[in-house]
Formats: C-alpha cells, sequence, structure tokens
C-alpha cells in the first residue's frame, strides 16, 4: 500500500503542489488525502477498517511513527468507536483509476467556528459558481445542501455519536420523503404523458369523425338541394295541371249554363202557346 504524500511534506503543502487524482471530486464535505489502495487489477472492495491507511503515514518503507501522546486507553477506545460510528455514517468512496484502486475517508479532525464559517462561505461560492437557482427545483443546489448537511453530521458527530446519529435518522427520513416526492412526481408524469396521448389519438379519431361528418353533411345537402329541386318542379307542374283543370272546369261550367238557359228558354216557348 502507498499514501499519495511524499516523505519531508506536510500535508497542506501535498495538497496544494500535487493535483489529486483524475477521478476526485471536489466536496463541502470534508475529506482526508485519497489513498492508493492496491495495484491490483483485481478490486478488492475493503469494506472494513483494515485497508485504511492513515494520512499521516509516509510512503517510505521504515514510517516514522508519530511523537509520543499521553492518551489513555479509554480515550483511544472513545475515538476508535467515533471513528467506526463516522465511517458507518458517512462511508469513504472509492474509485478506480486505470489499474489502481483510490480510497478516501471522511476527515475525524474536529471543527471549530472558523471552519463552520468556511463552510457557509464555501456553501454560498459553490451556489454562485455553480449557478445553482435560488428557488424552485433545482439538483444542484439540492446537491449542494446536502453535502454541507452531511459536513454537519460529520462535524456533530465526532464530538457527540448519538447526536450525529440523529441526524443521520434526519437526513435518511429527508431523503426517503424526497424520493417519495420525485416518484410521485414520476408517476404523475407517466400518468399525464399517457392521458396526453390519449388525448391526441382520440383527437386524431374525433377529427376523423368530424370529416366524416362534414362530408356526411355535404352529401345531405346536395341530396336536400335535389329533393328542393324536384319539390319544385313537381309543385310547379302541379300547378299549371290545376290551373289547367281550373280552366277546363270553368268552361264546363259555362258550358252547362249556357246549356242550362237554352233549355230553359225552349221549355218557357213551348209553355207559353198553351196558355
Amino acid at each position: 500500500m502507498e499514501h499519495l504524500i511524499p516523505p519531508g511534506k506536510t500535508k497542506t503543502e501535498h495538497r496544494d503542489a500535487v493535483a489529486m487524482p483524475t477521478q476526485y471530486t471536489e466536496s463541502l464535505l470534508k475529506y482526508d488525502n485519497p489513498v492508493l489502495v492496491s495495484k491490483s487489477t483485481d478490486r478488492k472492495s475493503p469494506k472494513g477498517r483494515p485497508l485504511r491507511v492513515s494520512p499521516q503515514q509516509s510512503a517510505d518503507s521504515t514510517p516514522i511513527p508519530p511523537p509520543p501522546k499521553p492518551k489513555s486507553s479509554l480515550t483511544d477506545a472513545t475515538k476508535q468507536e467515533s471513528e467506526e460510528i463516522l465511517n458507518a455514517i458517512l462511508p469513504p468512496r472509492e474509485w478506480m483509476e486505470g489499474n489502481q484502486l483510490w480510497m478516501q475517508h471522511v476527515s475525524s479532525t474536529p471543527c471549530t467556528r472558523t471552519d463552520v464559517v468556511h463552510l457557509e462561505e464555501l456553501l454560498d461560492t459553490k451556489l454562485q459558481q455553480r449557478q445553482a437557482r435560488e428557488t424552485g427545483i433545482c439538483p444542484v443546489r439540492r446537491e449542494l445542501y446536502s453535502q454541507c448537511f452531511d459536513e454537519l453530521i460529520r462535524q456533530v458527530t465526532i464530538n457527540c455519536a448519538e447526536r450525529g446519529l440523529l441526524l443521520l435518522r434526519v437526513r435518511d427520513e429527508i431523503q426517503m420523503t424526497i424520493a417519495a416526492y420525485q416518484t410521485l412526481y414520476e408517476s404523475s408524469v407517466a400518468f399525464g404523458m399517457r392521458k396526453a396521448l390519449q388525448a391526441e389519438q382520440g383527437k386524431a379519431d374525433m377529427e376523423k369523425m368530424i370529416s366524416d361528418l362534414e362530408s356526411e353533411k355535404h352529401d345531405l345537402k346536395k341530396q336536400l338541394n335535389e329533393q328542393r329541386a324536384k319539390c319544385d318542379a313537381i309543385e310547379k307542374r302541379e300547378n299549371e295541371k290545376r290551373q289547367v283543370e281550373e280552366k277546363k272546369h270553368m268552361e264546363e261550367i259555362q258550358f252547362l249554363k249556357r246549356t242550362n238557359q237554352q233549355l230553359k228558354t225552349q221549355l218557357e216557348l213551348i209553355i207559353t202557346p198553351k196558355k
């Protein structure tokens, strides 16, 4: 196993002088320097603590131990337990670069008030740099605030593990609620798309029905005009026929009247000599 920090350089000098691996991504969550875990192409995922390399360890074959500090066994056990809880809450990230396996643990360094102020300033800077929207749904803003909340969980967990675990429950509940809303949104969008497609299909069918009805209406109007023309022709013909019949009837009446008058005159002539 090999560490990034070469002999003779501090962590800060090495961070400023040497570029991180290409897969390294900046985050508001404070991490230790990446550690080269393995060069083998067979990836052995370091799920436990044995593969963790301390950032203060040198790359020499004979590492120089840090100066002895008086610590009780109880303090060491508490610190180790706190680190284990911290790694359980915020697991180390790992990635493959070529045939090298890199791993990066969250920092277990306690924070100060200056660190919190710097975190707030860094959050504002990242929001401006990545042009996050101030209102509405914005994945960039959500990602940055999620990283900021993880950093706050890290800072709280170092001082009080129980409080960090409670904040973890709050974070998981928020993420679960957001996931539920996202699922609801996706299902509503899918439902809306189905309804829109059904409406488009129904619109095409309705337009076809309207076209058919318009064509049928045109045919019916044509038939109506033809029937009206026939009706007008029949009415005209019948009027002419009625006029002819009426004229003929009047002529017959006049003929019968003249005939009646003539018969009456003849009858009067026949009756008159007898007197």
